[in-house]
């Protein structure tokens, strides 16, 4: 018997996205700007509590929902959880995407926008960033006149560090009466802006958070998008009945309940982040502002090879010679220890460019 399966052309037109290798939980994490200072204690109490027949029924959201609203400074109705950041950004291509359809994208920026719409069969516009990381305002509001269905900006950017503030956001607003914006701040809780206020003026603006960063919740893939109630009761009807697990809504609710946590975790971030920048510079490494827990670097055309190094002493980082040139890397910003023993690896094998 022949079968041959109708597989969508999109599909077979794109290469399976390839996840972190495995492996990694005893090595020097700082690849995937994970918190690895953990999440807070009060999530693994929580977790601790879970029933075998809170674990046999559906999970039930209004409460944790009303909870986390709370912490975002929103109302029950402007919050949507998701099963992790990425599933908040699938979305936005169920409900405004279609074949063919174009979304707006800058470069280098987080992957799974290009991911997903390859999978739906988008066109997509891609603009740069410019040498020294600037967001390349200009260009967007031109791009945002042909009224690409949804636009989506990293804020802070990943991999770049670039953070896109009022003004620039009011100029994309005022360019985008046709299009979705989507201002992605899974890293915003280290910038000291967000875009959340200007839901409220603004129907076409949607935040998309993550709680894998600044909460420490990356393995129970918990996420949300924030928007007026209007728009957001578009994307609700894209969304399944039961989309985020009851563990990830446990965690969720008991790390908002201790903000200590996560603010120490980023006071400390910023100050060694500004801190490894500046040894950097004194080895000759050229960094770029960053308003979030990674900082991306440049070691020039030496660096793959100190990269490759690092990684067989146990020590990962995030290479991005690929999409943006050798050398260029990303640095989670971990612990004052891991740090210390990042650099003094670093001093080990990089000798300073001539």
């Amino acid at each position: 018997m022949r079968v041959k399966l109708p597989v969508r052309e999109a599909i077979l037109n794109r290469r399976t996205y390839e996840a972190p290798a495995e492996g990694r939980s005893d090595k020097l994490r700082l690849d995937f700007n994970e918190n690895t200072t953990g999440c807070s204690p009060a999530v693994r109490r929580a977790l601790a509590k879970l029933t075998t027949k809170q674990l046999a029924m559906y999970p039930e959201y209004q409460a944790p929902t009303r909870r986390i609203a709370h912490y975002f400074g929103v109302r029950p109705q402007e919050l949507l959880l998701t099963n992790g950041g990425d599933d908040a950004l699938r979305v936005f291509f169920d409900t405004f995407v279609e074949p063919g359809s174009s979304i707006l994208i800058c470069e280098p920026t987080f992957p799974m926008y290009r991911y997903y719409a390859e999978i739906y069969a988008a066109r997509i516009s891609v603009l740069r960033y410019g040498s020294e990381m600037e967001f390349p305002l200009a260009d967007v509001v031109a791009a945002l006149r042909k009224k690409p269905r949804v636009v989506f900006i990293a804020n802070p950017n990943n991999p770049t560090g670039t953070l896109v503030q009022k003004e620039e956001l009011r100029q994309i607003l005022k360019a985008a009466t046709h299009t979705a914006v989507v201002m992605d701040e899974a890293y915003g809780e280290f910038s000291g802006f967000s875009a959340m206020p200007w839901i409220y003026k603004n129907p076409q603006l949607f935040v998309a958070k993550t709680f894998s960063k600044v909460a420490g919740l990356a393995a129970l893939r918990l996420g949300a998008v924030i928007a007026c109630d209007e728009s957001l009761a578009l994307v609700r009807r894209a969304m399944p009945p039961f989309p985020v697990n009851l563990a990830a809504l446990v965690a969720g609710d008991a790390a908002v309940g201790d903000r200590a946590t996560m603010r120490d975790y980023v006071n400390g971030v910023k100050v060694r982040r500004a801190w490894f920048a500046k040894e950097l510079a004194e080895l000759g490494v050229k960094t770029f502002s960053s308003a979030g827990n990674f900082i991306l670097a440049n070691f020039g055309p030496r660096g793959p090879v100190l990269f490759q190094k690092l990684e067989k002493q146990g020590i990962l980082l995030r290479e991005r010679s690929k999409d943006i040139g050798p050398g260029f890397v990303r640095i989670t910003i971990g612990t004052h220890s891991e740090m210390r023993r990042l650099l003094k690896t670093i001093r080990k094998e990089w000798k300073k460019p001539d």
